[in-house]
């Protein structure tokens, strides 16, 4: 298995390094902006940066795990705390003696949802960025293609009209006829070349748009859902609004999974979906985060606000009584349990994801089918 050194080197260096987000944001140093003079805050941010890809270095070698795009994202995830259910799988695993394998990551990722999703939108780039230059191309082409056209045709007519034209002339002429007519062609094959790009781009936009979306639920997926969430922490910040993130995931999912069939569990996936979405207003953006675990983003809303919306929708779906329709067995009480965390509180959206989920966990503890507030970071109370 290929290794990765200290600094980031190695036999994959820091390109895969930057492409998987090792470098992004909290990690950079004045260093990578172009200042040579080390200070005391760019060497400890550097030892910072060290000591993770040391611990990524650990993760993978501990696990066995091959160095590719996919595990460096994953490793990253689970050693950064970008992804806390992904952590508190590896937790429960290694609690339970079970090893971490390929397959397991990649199950308990939604099936490489962030690294592949990173994978399409560079392809779609590189496509895009290909039509753009096929059809500037084709544009020029048959720009000048008519002007030669336009042009052959003039001076076909101004021989046609000669007096006394030679064999020789004659042949010229008719040369010129059949240039004419391949110039003509070659145009309306250009034409169709720049209807086939037209019709390129947008599936290409297509495909774009699904690389985006749960194919389950029809809800945005997580990668969505972390590029909305930049965009709005950063717009809150600027415009002095709240914005809170609430972390919502099913209460004994598994056992509905393991009684039900996994067909029935996908229905009531469907249905917690659509109990969220009513809860949400157009202030309101919500993912399918992975698995059972679904992501509120509420824009210009209090957690307080936002508690009372998702506390009427946890209200509602216990009060749902539903049946399989297959074998007409009830499901009994479906539940699910919430964290809410106050996102402008915290100096990265990321910080604020965290908190939602250690407070998703209290619920948890505390006895599921409930929602609990993160804690303040500037206040070590509780609220529920």
């Amino acid at each position: 298995m290929a290794t990765i050194a200290a600094d980031g080197s190695g036999e994959y260096g820091q390109g895969i390094l930057h492409r998987v987000g090792i470098r992004g944001a909290g990690l950079r140093s004045p260093i990578d902006e172009g200042n040579t003079t080390p200070t005391v805050s760019s060497r400890s941010l550097t030892r910072a940066r060290r000591r993770q890809l040391k611990q990524i270095r650990t993760f993978m070698q501990s696990h066995d795990l091959d160095v590719t795009p996919l595990t460096l994202r994953i490793a990253y995830e689970a050693c950064s705390g970008t992804n806390p259910g992904l952590v508190r799988g590896i937790d429960d695993r290694r609690a339970r003696g079970l090893p971490i394998t390929l397959e397991w990551l990649e199950a308990a990722t939604g099936g490489d949802a962030c690294d592949g999703g990173q994978a399409v939108s560079k392809l779609a780039d590189r496509l895009e960025h290909g039509i753009d230059e096929l059809s500037r191309a084709t544009s020029t082409v048959r720009r000048v293609t008519s002007q030669y056209g336009d042009e052959l045709e003039r001076q076909v007519d101004d021989l046609a009209e000669t007096q006394g034209t030679e064999e020789v002339i004659a042949g010229l002429a008719d040369f010129a006829k059949a240039m004419l007519a391949r110039s003509r062609q070659t145009e309306e094959e250009l034409r169709a070349s720049e209807r086939e790009t037209a019709v390129l781009r947008e599936n290409l936009d297509r495909a774009r748009r699904d690389a985006e979306v749960d194919y389950l639920t029809g809800l945005p997926n997580r990668r969505a859902f972390e590029k909305v969430l930049q965009e709005s922490y950063e717009k809150a910040l600027a415009e002095g609004q709240p914005l809170s993130v609430a972390f919502c995931d099913l209460d004994h999912f598994k056992a509905i999974n393991d009684t039900h069939g996994h067909e029935a569990g996908d229905r009531i996936l469907k249905v917690v979906a659509e109990t969220l979405t009513s809860a949400c207003r157009g202030d309101c953006f919500i993912a399918r985060h992975g698995g059972e675990e679904f992501v509120m983003l509420c824009r210009g809303v209090t957690p307080v606000e936002a508690f009372a919306r998702i506390e009427a929708a946890r209200e509602e779906l216990a009060q749902r009584r539903m049946i399989n329709r297959r074998t007409d067995k009830p499901f009994g009480i479906v539940t699910f349990s919430g964290g809410i965390a106050d996102v402008a509180r915290y100096t990265d959206p990321r910080e604020a994801l965290a908190a939602a989920d250690e407070a998703l966990y209290q619920a948890k503890e505390g006895g599921r089918n409930q929602i609990r507030l993160a804690v303040d970071p500037g206040d070590s109370r509780q609220a529920s």
